[in-house]
């Protein structure tokens, strides 16, 4: 929040406080059946006290004595006739040093330290409560002639535990609704930071194969440069210019390399420093990997409802691995539905192996294209630009379900509806450590 904000809405809240407390005060009721009241008002003012840390205490408390003491004098100006001020202000002052009192043993106490523990702020706020009332009876006797006995002792001590206790438990829900936002809030950034890890992994792995590419080429352009110099050798032809050609490719390609192994080494380097277990429960990757969706088809204005479903005792499995593969398939069966569908999601152990399904009911992948939908760099969709995506996540899903011997197939969907995507993996591909 802005500076200017927060000083606004301050403001506002100082100001509300200043009218509410008054107000609440005429919802009282007289213990002794004399002059001293029993309200509303000092919940209120207790539980601002300690919900807005931002807020002065003292100027709080001295503004609000003031302001109960001006409304109690304008409202007996309204009703009493004839109206005696001097009358008025000696039976309405004592109130308002109550709340004086009561802001100031706040203060000194500093209770606002104590929110983490409530008990203490509990007991505190009897003994100010206490005090407080014992300043006001104090005051009344000198301008009424009240007196104080054990009888009101005992009732200001009950009522001070009530109404203390009363602020507390409704301070303390505020907390605990405070504290489930700001789980919610981390569970989301962690939700986040694992499915970007889980990004990242699946860009490792692309960017492995292509370092192990470029080591392949440098190899074949060494041994290429090699074999015209000996060529030069046995027939006298000068081919310098091209072999030198052919060297230099070399060189730029393990450049190339050497560059993608430092990308290489950051990206393991940041996944492994996330404080994240690399192995989780199926019952937490599941429903994120459909919150992440859900979040992605509504980007693109898509009404689709995911559902899920799964089977058997999983272990814990590998998150990025298994997020990388289903994460491909349901984001590709949420790219091809149009305006509205449904996506489920199966789970299921059998034989010592995992079943991983993904069915939609989107248009479906016609026959002749299903022997190239795995191909590198085939791809089926365009964005409004006409620009074709990139085609390496089936790839990247074969490929790796492939190393991990396992196999990937798809089907069209029931009454050649959508597309049936399944993924079967040996358990042990998932839960062997390291």
């Amino acid at each position: 929040m802005k500076i200017n904000q927060l000083i606004k809405s301050n403001i506002f809240v100082f100001i509300f406080i200043l009218v509410a407390v008054p107000l609440a005060g005429e919802l009282k009721f007289y213990p002794f059946h004399d002059t001293f009241r029993v309200s509303l008002g000092t919940p209120i003012f207790f539980f601002s006290l300690l919900l807005l840390r931002g807020i002065s205490p003292i100027l709080l408390g001295i503004c609000t004595a003031l302001s109960i003491l001006s409304f109690r004098v304008g409202l007996d100006w309204l009703t009493q006739d004839p109206f005696d001020l001097l009358a008025s202000v000696q039976t309405s002052y004592p109130s308002s040093l109550y709340y004086f009192m009561f802001v100031l043993l706040f203060y000194l106490l500093k209770l606002n330290q104590f929110h983490s523990r409530p008990w203490i702020i509990g007991v505190l706020g009897i003994t100010i409560e206490i005090i407080s009332s014992l300043t006001e009876l104090m005051f009344r006797h000198v301008a009424d002639g009240d007196y104080l006995s054990l009888s009101k002792l005992t009732q200001i001590f009950i009522i001070a535990i009530f109404r203390s206790f009363f602020v507390l438990s409704f301070f303390s829900m505020m907390k605990l609704y405070e504290g489930k936002i700001r789980e919610r809030q981390i569970q989301q950034k962690n939700h986040y930071l694992l499915m970007l890890l889980s990004n990242l992994y699946v860009e490792s792995v692309q960017l492995k194969k292509v370092l192990k590419n470029a080591e392949n080429i440098t190899i074949t352009s060494y041994d290429l440069y090699r074999d015209i110099n000996e060529y030069m050798k046995q027939t006298g032809l000068s081919l310098e210019p091209f072999s030198n050609r052919v060297l230099r490719i070399a060189g730029e390609v393990h450049d190339i390399k050497k560059d993608n192994q430092r990308i290489f080494a950051g990206l393991f380097r940041l996944i492994e420093d996330e404080k994240f277990s690399d192995y989780m429960d199926i019952h937490e990757l599941v429903p994120a990997i459909i919150r992440t969706n859900e979040q992605y088809a509504s980007s693109l204005g898509k009404k689709i409802d995911f559902r899920y479903q799964i089977d058997g005792e999983h272990p814990e499995y590998h998150a990025y691995l298994v997020l990388s593969l289903i994460n491909n398939l349901v984001a590709n069966a949420v790219e091809a539905i149009e305006g509205k569908g449904a996506i489920a999601i199966y789970v299921k152990l059998e034989n010592q192996f995992v079943w991983f399904q993904v069915e939609d009911d989107g248009p479906g992948v016609f026959e002749k294209d299903k022997s190239y939908i795995f191909k590198p760099g085939f791809t089926l969709k365009f964005d409004h630009a006409g620009t074709p995506s990139t085609g390496i996540g089936l790839s990247y899903v074969q490929e790796i379900t492939e190393e991990l011997g396992g196999c990937v197939d798809l089907q069209n969907g029931s009454e050649n509806a959508g597309a049936f995507f399944t993924i079967k993996l040996p358990i042990n591909s998932l839960v062997e450590r390291g």
